[in-house]
């Protein structure tokens, strides 16, 4: 099985254009937040249904220090996952995600029904809880939303869209599911996994 993207080479920076955060000429603002193409092939045989994550693995694990002035976030502090896009139920006649089919633009309190391939379901994301004390922005924020990286962070962060064929054609999770709640479920029904990655900064002094 394989995956790939029109939008950003593997391993290569991801264009502003599918984040959600960019410079704006009085500091860092909101992007155009379109999701990526993404298109794969040669699923396994006994494929049933598709699950699509989209984590980054390089979030800081201090959150008071994001955008503190005058703090630089190190790179070597320890880091977690954030999970941009988890999207299950996707049918096997699926076989590609046309860019800014799914987001178009930060949408404030989050996408209440994303739009997606027919059949499959979109659940949220971790903005929910990034943004849940703030009251311009808190609500459930479905599908995708795109990188905004800490812009004091002297990190590179990494953007996994990881693609799962499953055994199964619906997965057994809540209508409020999370990523974690979707690796949990997959237990024991992936036949194969294939992954890109684009990686994304905000911070000038960070290079590839």
């Amino acid at each position: 099985m394989y995956i790939r993207s029109d939008s950003f080479e593997h391993r290569q920076r991801i264009p502003a254009e599918f984040a959600a955060g960019q410079p704006t000429a009085d500091g860092f603002g909101f992007a155009p937040n379109r999701n990526p193409h993404l298109a794969w092939g040669d699923a396994p045989a006994g494929t049933k249904s598709f699950v699509l994550l989209c984590i980054d693995p390089d979030v800081p694990t201090e959150p008071e220090m994001v955008g503190k002035p005058g703090v630089l976030i190190p790179s070597e502090q320890p880091r977690c996952d954030f999970t941009h896009w988890a999207m299950v139920d996707i049918p096997t006649s699926v076989s590609q995600i046309v860019a800014g089919s799914c987001s178009d633009r930060v949408v404030p309190h989050g996408k209440t029904h994303p739009a997606g391939p027919a059949g499959a379901r979109q659940g949220m994301n971790d903005y929910t809880g990034w943004f849940a004390e703030d009251a311009s922005l808190a609500g459930d924020w479905f599908g995708y939303d795109g990188p905004f990286p800490p812009p004091n962070d002297l990190r590179l962060h990494r953007y996994f869209f990881r693609l799962f064929a499953l055994d199964i054609d619906h997965l057994p999770v809540p209508d409020r599911f999370t990523a974690a709640q979707v690796l949990k479920a997959m237990h024991g029904h992936v036949l194969d996994e294939v992954a890109i990655y684009g990686t994304y900064s905000l911070n000038n002094a960070v290079k590839d």
